[in-house]
């Protein structure tokens, strides 16, 4: 293992030991939090090394960047769960369907259709989760919340998708308790749609980054999704 190796290897292990301590403090099990490393911008070969100590699941924005690394590290010794948590447009649906192994910014049931439809026979139903706009946010993609139950019954009738819970990116607030309490309105709604479906596998409530995942975890979060804290800062493309 080389000094890069080390790093990424510390990193993980930090945020791992965040989430044990957010746990703790809201008395849930350790294990009730699952870690989605977000390697958007980061090499094929960065996330072979944070695999390389036990983390599995990674979280890609930009479709074809997530494809190009999911088909490079096939190969690797312990299967990697990739999910699509970037927008998703009609062109790019194949993609994801095809290769991902969950898409978390389902929003639309046009969108769900055509995952569904293009969804290879050979590969388990596709896990996805629904995106709510949940603070209001004008410019943010989601469902609005008044609308998610609406949109769950559609989609969890699609035959070859997985309807797995929800998800939400809120706007940066300032405060522990003022994160805490917009999450909470996320894990109300989560826990409303959950027990009107009555669906055992609808179980997973994808909220919380970075910078609130402590917030997230004392208000029910059940996967977080964190790439600076594990990969560090990023750098754009002009």
């Amino acid at each position: 293992m080389n000094t890069s190796d080390h790093v990424l290897s510390d990193k993980l292990q930090a945020v791992q030991a965040r989430i044990a301590a957010a746990c703790a403090a809201s008395g849930r099990p350790s294990d009730s939090v699952r870690l989605l490393a977000v390697s958007k911008t980061f090499s094929a070969d960065d996330v072979r090394q944070v695999a390389a100590s036990g983390q599995y699941d990674f979280g890609e924005n930009y479709i074809q960047e997530g494809v190009d690394k999911i088909t490079a590290l096939q190969g690797n010794a312990h299967a990697l769960v990739w999910h699509c948590i970037g927008p998703i447009q009609s062109n790019k649906t194949k993609l994801v369907a095809e290769h991902f192994d969950w898409a978390h910014t389902v929003d639309r049931l046009k969108i769900a259709q055509r995952l569904s439809d293009q969804r290879p026979a050979h590969l388990p139903p596709l896990n996805v989760c629904l995106q709510v706009n949940i603070d209001g946010g004008d410019t943010k993609s989601g469902v609005a919340p008044a609308d998610v139950l609406a949109l769950a019954q559609a989609v969890a009738s699609l035959p070859r998708l997985a309807l797995r819970g929800l998800m939400t990116i809120p706007d940066p607030v300032d405060g522990f308790d003022a994160q805490v309490a917009v999450h909470a309105k996320a894990r109300a709604l989560f826990d409303e749609v959950k027990a009107a479906l009555n669906l055992p596998q609808f179980d997973t409530l994808s909220m919380g980054m970075t910078g609130d995942l402590e917030a997230a975890v004392s208000a029910g979060s059940t996967m977080v999704r964190v790439g600076t804290a594990i990969f560090g800062g990023r750098t754009y493309a002009a």
